[in-house]
């Protein structure tokens, strides 16, 4: 019988301590993730919701929209989607939808605010806000927003680029010349290469006391103002102040 010496006895193998490390964090990993899978998609569900920030609609109203049966996995909810569906409501601007772990969602609303009103050839008034959408129908004209002077109606005005330069016009103007404008109206300026982008409409205000101001577009808003406080003091009803530095009033 042969004996084999150690020299040339076969090596032993040996296993590293770092691969059986990384064996026993693969298996813990398995099963973290299977239990995951399995108690996660029973106690991270959602159980309640909360809406913030509604006034012209209800809460109920954006929880039908969100279309978020209770029991809705959590952990597999697409909020991005979900704020998408509250966005459809006409009222809302935008929402934003987050997780409360372990089983609450919270909608965040913010609703159009409208800043003109639209006379109504059938009666009343459409309020729509910069972009044109409707926010609501008034039966009588709304005090403390100005009248819009359009033959187009409330409908007919959403991305109109005439609307958008006489919310921005009035939402530059100073508080003082803010609370006397009773109606704006806007007109295309002729076009030309001295027209900028701010000056492509000229819009005009009815203040409350029968005077009227050309403001013009949307530049250099601090000027007119500053101008604006100094000649209105006077007798004059017309002021044009649409190129500042050379005003002209009657």
């Amino acid at each position: 019988m042969t004996e084999t010496s150690p020299a040339t006895a076969p090596p032993t193998r040996r296993r590293t301590p770092w691969r059986a490390a990384f064996f026993v964090l693969a298996g813990l990993g398995i099963v973290a993730g299977v239990a995951w899978a399995l108690l996660g998609s029973r106690l991270f569900v959602v159980r309640s919701v909360t809406v913030a920030g509604t006034h012209l609609v209800t809460p109920a109203q954006v929880i039908a929209a969100a279309d978020v049966p209770a029991g809705t996995s959590l952990i597999g909810l697409d909020a991005g989607q979900v704020a998408r569906r509250v966005e459809t409501i006409r009222q809302v601007a935008s929402a934003t939808v987050a997780k409360d772990w372990p089983d609450h969602l919270v909608i965040t609303v913010r609703e159009r605010v409208p800043v003109v009103a639209v006379r109504m050839t059938g009666g009343g008034f459409d309020l729509v806000d910069p972009t044109g959408v409707i926010v609501r129908w008034s039966p009588t004209e709304p005090a403390g927003l100005p009248l819009y002077l359009t033959s187009l109606t409330g409908g007919a005005l959403r991305g109109n680029p005439g609307l958008a330069t006489a919310a921005a016009v009035l939402g530059e103007l100073s508080p003082a010349l803010s609370a006397q404008v009773a109606s704006v109206g806007v007109t295309q300026a002729l076009s030309g290469s001295g027209v900028t982008a701010g000056e492509a409409y000229q819009v005009l205000l009815g203040l409350r006391d029968h005077k009227s101001v050309l403001w013009g577009g949307t530049d250099d808003a601090a000027q007119k103002n500053r101008e604006l406080a100094v000649l209105m003091r006077g007798s004059a009803t017309y002021f044009d102040v649409s190129a500042p530095g050379t005003v002209v009033t009657k």
